[in-house]
């Protein structure tokens, strides 16, 4: 009877739990394929899920911040869906690689040809970003998401430090530090730095099977011993009984 009031239990506060994240998870997120460093160059995923079960999505809009303008922004071309990228003037120029920007992309929009993002799936969309700025933690990407019965909901409210989640939070792309020698670095210089590390960590996990072998062998032997000589007792117990 404890068991099963336990078990019920559980089941209750994990479907409370699950109740309270799945709104999270429909949210527009943006997510770097790499280490986004100061400074540097990365790919970023504007992923955008479709929590309604009665449309699609047929629209993203995604506004990059202008208080810490993108020299670079390339959005990569993605088979169903049109894409406009709006570049304008800066009120503060900026320079790169020794050559001042005037200008710079302050939003990209993606719109489908087709049916869109269809209820119950989701949708990356890449774009190549960069340099990334050097005197910031993170970077606010306000987004707009359009459905085909002509609803928008707007991804544009910022979480104020130590206050709960607002109800439609904007995508933040947080900032790693600047490693030396990689602050100017390029997206596809960050995946082939990431090539080693991959394969460091497969050599790691390949040792770690290694001692767990080893300690299971070391186990099984101990296990085996100590069975012979209950055997052994259990014997010698039985004979003295039997002599007595």
């Amino acid at each position: 009877m404890k068991a099963s009031r336990l078990a019920a239990a559980g089941a209750l506060a994990g479907s409370a739990v699950l109740a309270l994240s799945a709104p999270a998870f429909a949210h527009v997120t943006v997510q770097p394929e790499s280490t986004p460093a100061k400074g540097g160059y990365v790919v970023v995923d504007f992923k955008v899920p479709n929590e309604r079960d009665d449309a699609s999505t047929t629209k993203v809009e995604v506004n990059f911040p202008t208080d810490h303008p993108l020299a670079s922004v390339m959005p990569e071309k993605i088979d169903g869906w049109k894409i406009d990228v709006t570049k304008s003037k800066l009120a503060k120029p900026i320079e790169m690689h020794g050559e001042k920007i005037s200008e710079a992309v302050t939003k990209v929009t993606w719109t489908a040809d087709g049916k869109g993002i269809e209820p119950g799936y989701f949708q990356k969309f890449p774009v190549s970003v960069g340099a990334l700025p050097e005197d910031a933690d993170q970077l606010v990407f306000k987004a707009l998401q359009t459905y085909s019965d002509k609803e928008v909901v707007r991804w544009i409210e910022v979480q104020a430090k130590g206050q709960a989640e607002p109800e439609n939070p904007a995508p933040v792309l947080e900032l790693a530090a600047a490693k030396d020698g990689d602050a100017h670095g390029t997206a596809a210089g960050t995946a082939d730095d990431a090539k080693p590390a991959a394969q460091t960590a497969a050599a790691s996990s390949s040792g770690s099977k290694g001692g767990s072998d080893t300690t299971a062998r070391v186990l099984g032997v101990v296990g085996i011993v100590v069975g012979a000589a209950g055997v052994a007792y259990g014997v010698f117990a039985g004979r003295r009984r039997t002599t007595a």
